[in-house]
């Protein structure tokens, strides 16, 4: 049997809800996630793990001379990709398959650039990928990669309920062959794959009382993204309704609370293949 770069299970789950929440997530990172991303000079660029296509709506309008192929391993999220640009698909502006990143089918330096974001947390073999999507790109090209370091969560005031949440949610991840600290790993992999040049930077956000609006707006996406993974923690046992619940109005009054502090941080790369 051929081995494939997925994990069997995505901790997220592919409904409805989820996929609206990921347009949202890309959003709101948006800023601090393309601050340093210039595709200027590319013109036919990779994204691998494209899922419903919320990355690719930004990259399109930050660089509307872009012809995207974006891949997933997910027939629904490919859909969901497709439906939504629609119109750029028409005009042949982003193309969308359904591929196993670990063997893709295109040919050897088909592309000058790649994007990957938030995807290597969950495949169990991130250097094969990495190996791969070198391979398909062209001498020279570059590649950016936004990962996860979950490691570096810290809340203040002292959360357990969130905390005892986020080490199931973490824990799960990692049970299904995923990895919630890829971005501390993730300058090593790349070299492993053949990539130089290899540049990274700790992307930071740290929310206290210097700007309370944007610290509650954070609170409240990082809930969102908490309770996005209840429905694979609860049926795999790893926390139980009310530790969902607990968790969920921690992080409410965390929202509210005058001096609460919030901060993660996690990594870009940047990178060529030669």
């Amino acid at each position: 049997m051929k081995k494939t770069g997925i994990t069997p299970e995505y901790l997220h789950g592919y409904t409805p809800e989820e996929q609206d929440r990921l347009y949202r997530q890309a959003r709101f990172l948006e800023k601090s996630v393309y601050s340093r991303i210039d595709f200027s000079k590319q013109k036919n660029i990779l994204e691998v793990g494209c899922g419903v296509g919320a990355q690719t709506e930004i990259l399109l309008q930050r660089f509307p001379h872009l012809q995207i192929q974006g891949i997933d391993a997910s027939q629904k999220q490919i859909r969901t990709a497709r439906a939504r640009l629609k119109e750029a698909v028409t005009k042949k502006k982003a193309r969308f398959d359904v591929q196993d990143a670990l063997h893709l089918s295109y040919e050897d330096d088909s592309f000058d650039g790649a994007f990957v974001c938030w995807f290597l947390e969950h495949v169990q073999e991130p250097v094969g990928i990495l190996h791969e999507i070198r391979r398909v790109l062209s001498p020279g090209s570059v590649i950016y990669c936004n990962e996860v370091l979950n490691a570096t969560l810290y809340l203040n005031p002292y959360s357990p309920a969130t905390l005892q949440y986020w080490f199931a949610f973490n824990d799960h991840q990692w049970t299904i062959k995923g990895d919630p600290f890829v971005g501390g790993k993730l300058a090593n992999y790349l070299l492993a794959a053949g990539f130089q040049d290899v540049e990274t930077e700790t992307k930071v956000e740290f929310h206290d009382n210097r700007a309370p609006k944007r610290r509650a707006q954070f609170i409240e996406y990082w809930a969102e993204l908490l309770l996005s993974g209840a429905p694979g923690l609860l049926k795999a046992g790893k926390v139980t309704p009310q530790q969902v619940k607990d968790m969920k109005d921690e992080l409410g009054r965390l929202k509210d609370d005058p001096d609460a502090v919030f901060f993660y941080a996690w990594i870009q790369a940047r990178a060529r293949a030669f």
